[in-house]
């Protein structure tokens, strides 16, 4: 090999490993002093306002957890469900901590965490249709929040009976509107949605029914897809919440009962 050769080699190495370091995204937050969390705050006890309009909710306490652990103080930028990750997309949010079930589909698009929250689904109907259980939707007007894991399965559902009708709204708080007032006869939530709005007197004339044999809801946190020092960053996080007691204080605290369990025999660990 000529010395010239060599010499080019030897610069091209120089220079690869001189180059310009390029910050993360996880550098970004912590450099700004803020972390922006997209969250839904009309789905209680995840996310909802109190008397005071102030921003409460098991996932409001993550994003506070979060921005804690990296030094900066929390943003919470309500988000409804269906403007979760175009929020992200537009730079508007840094994460979301937002119910987000951890699909396929939403992997195109967005970089998902390890499970952070598990949801079963439970029914809930308008007492005067006469709905005793998921079976007995069938043929009835139903509805769900458009883009849900739950809204998706129930539309499903419908089309595989071959009778009956679908209906999406845009926030959980119009479902139950529509629920109390006749409108719809039923709808799939998670269970923990249910009973507040059933708990809550705002809506009358409902009542939980039992539940919908649809898969365990997992729900990640997410951020940008290339930002792998803040993804993994978020899934450490995640294992940290949990083997410090602190996921069990949180579901303690806002929903209460058995402690779901965010992993799947021979897959997480």
């Amino acid at each position: 090999m000529k010395n010239s050769t060599v010499f080019a080699f030897g610069l091209a190495a120089a220079l690869a490993t001189t180059g310009p370091a390029f910050a993360d995204k996880l550098d970004d937050i912590i450099a700004s002093g803020t972390l922006r969390c997209a969250v839904v705050l009309d789905f209680p006890p995840m996310g909802a306002r109190d008397e005071n309009n102030n921003a409460i909710g098991f996932d409001v306490d993550y994003c506070n957890d979060l921005a804690a652990a990296l030094g900066v103080t929390a943003e919470i930028v309500e988000t409804p469900f269906p403007e979760r990750i175009p929020a992200l997309m537009s730079g508007r949010v840094d994460v979301g901590v937002a119910s987000t079930s951890d699909t396929l589909e939403r992997a195109k698009t967005v970089g998902m965490s390890i499970p952070y929250f598990a949801f079963e689904m439970a029914v809930t109907a308008n007492e005067q249709s006469g709905i005793k259980s998921f079976e007995d939707m069938k043929g009835k007007t139903v509805g769900a929040t458009a883009g849900t894991f739950e809204a998706i399965a129930l539309e499903k559902q419908v089309k595989e009976w071959g009778e009956g009708e679908f209906r999406p709204y845009q926030t959980q708080a119009d479902v139950f509107l529509a629920l109390s007032q006749g409108q719809i006869d039923a709808t799939v939530s998670t269970s923990t949605v249910a009973q507040s709005n059933v708990k809550s007197g705002k809506f009358s004339g409902i009542s939980v029914v039992g539940k919908a044999p649809f898969d365990i809801d997992y729900v990640a946190l997410f951020a940008n897809r290339e930002e792998y020092g803040l993804l993994n960053y978020l899934n450490l996080f995640v294992n940290q919440q949990v083997r410090t007691g602190r996921y069990a204080e949180l579901y303690e605290k806002w929903v209460g009962g058995e402690l779901p369990d965010l992993t799947i025999s021979g897959v997480y660990r």
